[in-house]
C-alpha cells in the first residue's frame, strides 16, 4: 500500500506561483478580539496569497510602534494562544492559503512546544516565524517535533546576515525565507533605497534554493512591485494594520487594500 504525502500549502504555493506573492501579516485579537477568522477569509477573498497571523506579545522588541500597539489593544482585548487556537478551530472550512503564525518563542514555551505544534496541526497551520528562537537552538531542540507536525519553521536574513549564514540558513529551510529589508523595526516607510537593492541584488545572485519574500516597509503597490523584482514576494504588515485600525467595513477596506497592492482594479 502506498503513502500518500501531502504537501504542506506554502511548499505548494511556491511551486505553483513563482512571482508577486503577496504575505498579509495581522495581530490576532485586533482591532476586536474576534475579528481573527474573520479577517482572514477576507484576505482570502480579495486575492492574499499567505496569512501571517500575529500572536500578540507583551514586549515584542523586533516589531515599530504600529504592531507593538496592536499587540498592546489584543492584549487589553484579553487574546491568548488558546483562545487563538479557538478562533482558528474551523477556519479550514474557509480558508485555503498558507496560514503561519508569528510571533516570539516565550508564549510558545509557556504553552509547551510539543502541544503548541500539535495543535497547529489540528486547527491546519503551515508555518512558523518565530524571530528569537536561534537556529542551532530550533535544529537541536524542536526541529523534529515541528517536522513530525508538518509544520515548516521560516528563518530571517538581514543587511547584517553574512554570506556564510545566509547559506546554512538556505539549507535547513523549507518553504521559504524571510528577508528583512532593514536593520531597523518593522513598519512602513517609504520607498525603497539604493542601499537596499544592493542587499537585494546580493542575496539574488546567491541562487538560494529557497524562493525569498521581502518585508519590513512594503506598504503599496510601488514597494510591493519593487521588492517583487529581486524575490518572490513581498510581506506586509503595519500598513495592513494601519487599514484594519481605521476600517468601518472590514470586507470592503481589506478588498480595497489588497487589490490596490497586486494593482486590481
Amino acid at each position: 500500500m502506498s503513502t500518500i504525502i501531502i504537501k504542506n500549502r506554502i511548499e505548494q504555493l511556491f511551486e505553483e506561483k513563482k512571482e508577486r506573492i503577496l504575505s498579509v501579516y495581522f495581530t490576532a485579537g485586533f482591532p476586536d478580539l474576534n475579528d481573527t477568522s474573520e479577517i482572514m477569509r477576507h484576505l482570502q477573498d480579495s486575492g492574499a496569497d499567505i496569512i501571517e497571523v500575529g500572536i500578540p506579545y507583551s514586549d515584542p522588541v523586533a516589531d515599530g510602534p504600529t504592531i507593538q500597539e496592536s499587540n498592546k489593544v489584543a492584549l487589553d482585548n484579553e487574546i491568548s494562544l488558546k483562545l487563538i487556537f479557538e478562533q482558528l478551530k474551523n477556519i479550514r472550512k474557509s480558508v485555503d492559503i498558507p496560514i503561519i503564525l508569528m510571533g516570539y518563542i516565550n508564549p510558545v514555551l509557556q504553552y509547551g512546544v510539543e502541544d503548541f505544534c500539535s495543535k497547529c496541526a489540528e486547527v491546519g497551520v503551515d508555518g512558523l516565524i518565530l524571530p528569537d528562537l536561534p537556529m542551532q537552538e530550533y535544529m537541536d531542540e524542536y526541529q523534529e517535533v515541528f517536522k513530525a507536525h508538518g509544520l515548516l519553521n521560516i528563518f530571517l536574513i538581514t543587511p547584517q546576515t553574512s554570506e556564510a549564514r545566509i547559506n546554512e540558513i538556505d539549507q535547513n529551510s523549507m518553504g521559504f525565507i524571510y528577508m528583512v529589508s532593514s536593520s531597523s523595526t518593522t513598519g512602513a516607510k517609504s520607498g525603497i533605497s539604493s542601499s537596499q537593492v544592493d542587499y537585494f541584488n546580493r542575496v539574488k545572485s546567491m541562487n538560494l534554493k529557497n524562493p525569498v519574500l521581502i518585508g519590513f516597509g512594503i506598504s503599496d503597490k510601488e514597494s510591493f512591485d519593487q521588492a517583487s523584482e529581486y524575490a518572490a514576494g513581498a510581506i506586509i504588515g503595519s500598513a495592513f494594520i494601519n487599514v484594519l485600525k481605521k476600517a468601518e467595513n472590514l470586507q470592503t477596506e481589506i478588498k480595497t487594500f489588497i487589490q490596490s497592492i497586486k494593482g486590481i482594479n
